[in-house]
């Protein structure tokens, strides 16, 4: 079925895996064997790397990244929270809400996972377990939440699914919207009706507004010192979808706002903190840019060896209906998401699907949302699961007891918010198709 090439590539590729290598130089490693046992130059390498960080949207994701850790650093995360507290603080397992309701807006922040849980578990979860919260539940909340980053605009994730189907930045960003939110609505009605599983009586209770003016007054107040905050999501969709701005631009916006907000508003951003926040965008971004340079060289040299063309063929000759296809994307996908992170599984699958998916009439919008939604679920899906690793380490407690009880959010709201994600396109493509127009969303 394969030369010699491609199969070195493919089982070394496998075998990197397997043993725990980085998966950058996995990604780089396996196309070169390949590529020297194929009789080829190490030319396509060195072109096929350059070319891939060569492109404005590259530089978005960094100032994004910088953006997502100015949000712990700079104070942003406590003004969300005590929002966040004073909408929801009041009802029946609202104190566990505040942890969804401040992800939602983290998530608008950051456009990632991991700094929405690690801004917020050292905030709430201490806090509310004197309250007489499970800590292992609230982390659980929150560790399950934490993807709501990869899909309330901005998103890190779904820029890097333009830069390689080629489709608008702003239009990804809208797609994951009506997903985010109804993800967002179950977790906040599954936690209605599990929060007293996991609560148990305290001396300690948190000071309630006794009436309703009180609690409009607390809103108000606490919305206020939130503003610059919240400003920055706003102003960064605004300005896209004004017309101000591009989304690269953004990117740059974003982090100077933050920078701005953290020094002058909360004046909380000190020259340790902004030297913190530096090394660890440093760190992020140089992670993401090997995943995204080595992935695309292995996924060209496999395009180009004819291995998209076959996976077409063999998925074609299974099944005959578009609606069964999607359904294996998307199990293949959760299994990848057992194993790998988000950035590598779509630098490896979306080049290799996207001429399957484009014979079978699926519009690349929808397919972007898709593929967000999937990657996500992959952040809490053990054995390999960044919001467990993230969240276990960060409120001391076993991953095996984390993740059981992270399991009912997957299966009673993730999945089913995938399915429908993916079997009702009006969920990803109408927002989209209203604020930018039929010519940029295409058919669906």
């Amino acid at each position: 079925m394969f030369d010699l090439g491609t199969s070195t590539t493919l089982v070394t590729f496998l075998a990197g895996i397997v043993a725990g290598l980085p998966i950058g130089w996995v990604f780089i490693g396996a196309t070169a064997l390949g590529v020297i046992l194929g009789g080829g130059t190490m030319t396509f390498i060195a072109n096929s790397f350059f070319h891939s960080l060569d492109s404005s949207t590259v530089m978005a994701i960094a100032f994004f990244v910088f953006s997502g850790a100015l949000i712990g650093e700079a104070g942003l995360a406590d003004r969300i929270v005590n929002f966040s507290y004073a909408l929801v603080g009041r009802l029946k397992g609202g104190l566990t809400a505040v942890g969804i309701v401040a992800t939602l807006f983290m998530g608008a922040l950051t456009g990632s996972s991991v700094p929405c849980i690690a801004a917020l578990i050292p905030l709430l979860v201490p806090k509310l377990e004197k309250f007489g919260y499970s800590r292992v539940y609230t982390t659980a909340l929150l560790c399950s939440s934490s993807y709501l980053g990869y899909l309330i605009p901005p998103s890190v994730p779904a820029m890097i699914y333009c830069l390689l189907a080629g489709q608008s930045v702003g239009a990804l960003f809208l797609s994951t919207v009506f997903p985010g939110l109804l993800l967002a609505l179950g977790y906040c009605i599954l936690n209605y009706l599990y929060v007293d599983k996991y609560t148990s009586s305290s001396a300690e209770v948190p000071e309630l507004p006794k009436t309703f003016a009180a609690s409009v007054k607390q809103v108000c107040r606490t919305g206020w010192v939130a503003l610059p905050a919240l400003g920055c999501p706003a102003l960064i969709l605004i300005g896209i979808y004004g017309g101000i701005f591009t989304p690269n631009e953004a990117g740059g916006i974003a982090a100077i706002y933050c920078l701005l907000v953290g020094w002058f508003a909360y004046r909380e951003l000190t020259w340790k903190r902004l030297k913190k926040a530096l090394s660890s965008t440093v760190g992020t971004f140089g992670m993401t840019t090997l995943l995204l340079a080595g992935g695309t060289v292995l996924t060209r040299y496999l395009t180009r060896q004819g291995v998209a063309q076959q996976v077409a063929s063999a998925m074609l000759s299974m099944f005959s209906s578009k609606y069964m296809i999607l359904l294996m994307l998307n199990i293949f996908l959760l299994f990848l998401g057992m194993f790998l992170d988000g950035i590598p599984i779509l630098i490896l699958v979306v080049p290799l699907v996207l001429p399957l998916m484009t014979e079978l009439g699926v519009n690349l919008v929808h397919l972007g949302a898709i593929m967000v939604v999937n990657v996500g679920i992959g952040v809490m899906t053990p054995p390999f699961a960044m919001s467990i690793f993230v969240g276990s380490r960060l409120s001391e407690i076993s991953a095996a007891n984390l993740t059981k009880t992270m399991l009912p959010f997957l299966f009673y709201v993730s999945i089913p918010v995938l399915l429908l994600t993916t079997y009702f396109p009006f969920l990803s493509c109408w927002l989209p198709e209203l604020l930018l127009g039929a010519n940029v969303v295409g058919a669906w």
